[in-house]
């Protein structure tokens, strides 16, 4: 199912496509060649555009890859952000921190070789953003998690949360079990919590943005 029309869609990215930084379209050109789950150019820059709107200086991504959603949130925060990026394979974690240094976006970054939730529970204090993208059954638990520790005007932002339409209940199959169910758990938790309010972004995958009110 297409979450937005292909000719909309294509005239988007037509108008993204003006940003060719060399390490960008390098981060990019890896994805695409090793078929590498990446949040993708209309995402990235809306990531940039609510850490920049927030002012955000603090930022705790439950899965990094090699670096992708934090090229785009650390071009938000500057060199005095503190950005805390998570995986457990250890390439990955070579490979971002030479693309972000390259880039001359390195200065605010972490990078745990770890699972998500294991690193997060090793910091303190509050997020202004907490940004999941990590395995689906994970989902609820990483909102348990992150909604406490984000400020209040803080941001919860999760990608894959229309899944490919699959929430609608009109496509089938699943790629691991539970997946889908997970995302509507998390989806519906977001929507009826009452110190929050949200709306799912229907851009690429669907992506849900939740602010913390109180």
């Amino acid at each position: 199912m297409d979450i937005v029309d292909p000719d909309v869609e294509a005239y988007l990215v037509a108008l993204a496509s003006t940003d060719d930084d060399p390490i960008l379209l390098e981060m990019e050109s890896l994805a695409k060649k090793h078929d590498f789950p990446i949040i993708g150019r209309l995402c990235g820059r809306m990531l940039e555009v609510f850490a920049r709107t927030l002012g955000a200086k603090r930022i705790f991504e439950m899965g990094s890859g090699f670096g992708y959603s934090a090229y785009w949130f650390s071009r938000a925060t500057g060199p005095d952000g503190e950005i805390h990026l998570t995986d457990t394979d250890t390439e990955n974690e070579t490979k971002a921190l030479d693309f972000l240094q390259r880039a001359g976006l390195d200065g605010p970054i972490a990078f745990h070789a770890s699972d998500a939730f294991g690193a997060f529970k090793g910091t303190t204090g509050e997020f202004d953003i907490v940004y999941c993208d990590i395995d689906k059954d994970a989902y609820p638990e990483a909102w348990d998690l992150a909604k406490a520790r984000i400020r209040v005007g803080g941001l919860f932002i999760c990608d894959n949360v229309l899944w490919s339409g699959r929430v609608t209940g009109k496509v089938s199959g699943d790629v691991r079990e539970g997946y889908t169910e997970a995302i509507m758990n998390m989806n519906q938790a977001i929507a009826t919590d009452d110190d929050w309010r949200s709306t799912i972004v229907p851009l690429r995958d669907g992506v849900v943005v939740a602010v913390r009110t109180s």
